[in-house]
Parts: C-alpha cells; sequence; structure tokens
C-alpha cells in the first residue's frame, strides 16, 4: 500500500502539470497505457483477460471510472493538498459500504473518528478559496465511487488475480473516454506526450499494489494508509506551486488525519484483542 500511495502520488503531480489537457482525455490516455501492459502482463503469464467474477469486475470499473474522472478534474482545478484530502474520504466511504457489501463490523467509536474527518473536509471547504462548491462535491463523489470500487475489489480477492481486477478499468474507460474526447479533444505538445507516458506507467504500478493490497489486507486497516499522500500533496503545493494554505484549512487537514489515523490505531487494537 505504501508503493502504491507514492506511485499515486507522482501520478497526481503529472496531472497538476497536464492542466490543459481535458479530465477526460487524461483518463483516456491512462487507460490506453493501462491496458496496454495489462494485456502484456496477463498473456505473458498466461492468465484469462476476463477473470471470474464479472459482475463485480464491471462495477468496479464503472465505480472507477466515475470516480478518477472526477478526480482528475479537480486535481487540475484545485491545490494538490486540498483535492487530495477531500477525495481521501473513500477509506470512510470503504469501510461504510463494507458493512453492506463485505459484511465487516463498524465499532461505534469509528464513527466518532468519521465525523472528525468530515469536519476536517468542512473546514477546507470554508477557508480554501480555491475550493468551490461544485468542486467540492465533485470531490465527495469520487470519493464516494472509489469507496465502493474499492469494496468490488476485495469482493473478487479470492477469484481473481490482481492485474484482471485492474484490467477492468481501462477496457470499461477507453470506450467511454474515447466517445467524450471526441468533443472536447485538445492535441497534446511536447512534453505533455512523455508525461502522460509517465502518468499512465505511475498509474498502473500504483494500481497493481493497491490491488495486491486490498486483496491480503482487511479494507478498514490498509485503505487509511492513503492519507500519507496528502503529506506529498502538502509538499508539492509549497515547493513546486507556491501555494500556501490559511492556518483553517491546514487544521481541517490535520483533522481528517487525526480521524484516520484515531480509526487505524483503534481498528488493530480491536483485532489484537479478538486474536488474544
Amino acid at each position: 500500500m505504501l508503493i502504491s500511495v507514492v506511485g499515486f502520488a507522482l501520478m497526481n503531480l503529472t496531472v497538476k502539470f497536464l492542466h490543459r489537457l481535458p479530465a477526460t482525455e487524461l483518463v483516456l490516455f491512462r487507460s490506453l497505457v493501462s491496458a496496454a501492459l495489462c494485456i502484456y502482463l496477463l498473456k505473458k503469464r498466461k492468465i484469462p483477460l476476463f477473470g471470474n467474477q464479472k459482475k463485480y469486475l464491471i462495477l468496479r470499473g464503472v465505480f472507477g471510472v466515475i470516480a478518477l474522472s472526477l478526480f482528475f478534474y479537480t486535481l487540475q482545478k484545485m491545490p494538490l493538498g486540498s483535492a487530495i484530502t477531500i477525495q481521501y474520504l473513500s477509506p470512510i466511504f470503504t469501510a461504510f459500504f463494507a458493512i453492506f457489501m463485505l459484511g465487516e463490523k463498524m465499532y461505534k467509536l469509528q464513527w466518532l473518528f468519521f465525523i472528525l474527518s468530515f469536519m476536517g473536509i468542512a473546514l477546507i471547504k470554508g477557508f480554501d478559496p480555491n475550493v468551490d462548491g461544485s468542486l467540492f462535491i465533485m470531490g465527495i463523489t469520487s470519493a464516494l465511487f472509489a469507496g465502493l470500487a474499492y469494496n468490488c475489489i476485495r469482493k473478487v480477492k479470492d477469484t481473481d488475480h490482481p492485474l484482471v481486477v485492474v484490467f477492468y478499468f481501462p477496457m470499461i474507460a477507453i470506450p467511454i473516454m474515447a466517445i467524450i474526447s471526441l468533443w472536447n479533444w485538445v492535441r497534446p505538445e511536447g512534453i505533455e506526450w512523455l508525461l502522460l507516458l509517465l502518468m499512465g506507467i505511475l498509474t498502473q504500478i500504483a494500481q497493481v499494489y493497491m490491488t495486491k493490497a486490498l486483496q491480503n489486507a482487511e479494507v478498514n486497516e490498509i485503505t487509511g494508509l492513503k492519507y500519507l499522500g496528502v503529506i506529498f500533496a502538502l509538499g508539492f503545493d509549497l515547493l513546486i506551486f507556491d501555494v500556501h494554505y490559511q492556518p483553517m484549512a491546514l487544521a481541517g487537514i490535520a483533522l481528517v488525519l487525526v480521524g484516520v489515523i484515531l480509526n487505524i490505531m483503534y481498528k488493530g487494537r480491536k483485532k489484537r484483542l479478538a486474536r488474544a
């Protein structure tokens, strides 16, 4: 999961540099690179392309396409730290949907930690002038669909290879994004071609390792590590884009982190007690 976090952090940075291109076009290029790598690796390992639990694999692809399209748009229009912090509500939605989709138990105190994280998001919305209402809603919606996608990944953990799970994203995304891109195509220029390729490779690495992590650990625990990406985002904002946050916006980001860290520690303690 830590390898995945670093991969996604660098991928987010490339998206920020590709602000001239539409978000749907970025999803298309990312999907083309991912599809090529997945097909090559699956054929090399003689693994069937289309997997076993096709229902959840297709749902994983649909939910993932919606989540990523909205996320890329917010990355382009907002500071990295704010966009990623809002999108990183996904572990909360993941844990919530896991109650119904996976039958995982949620302890009462965890709801308090989740409320802390939502309070932090409210502070970001209130004190970051770059976050307007529509972008805020897009970010929340992206996190919600990401939570659904993560649970679909867990649903197929015992039946489908991680590469198959990853492959279903570009399989769903390419035809949809190709049609949309016909209406708002912007031709990449110069270094943008290299950044597009780099974005696809970084995403492939991050997706494969995230899928492996989700398939080998309980959802409520492992997805919390994604919050470490906020630290990378704040560093990029400060050092590269010269973005300075108001103190209350930083307090909101900190509150989100506190909520998820407390959740991880509490969940881990409960599991240790259960084993004992």
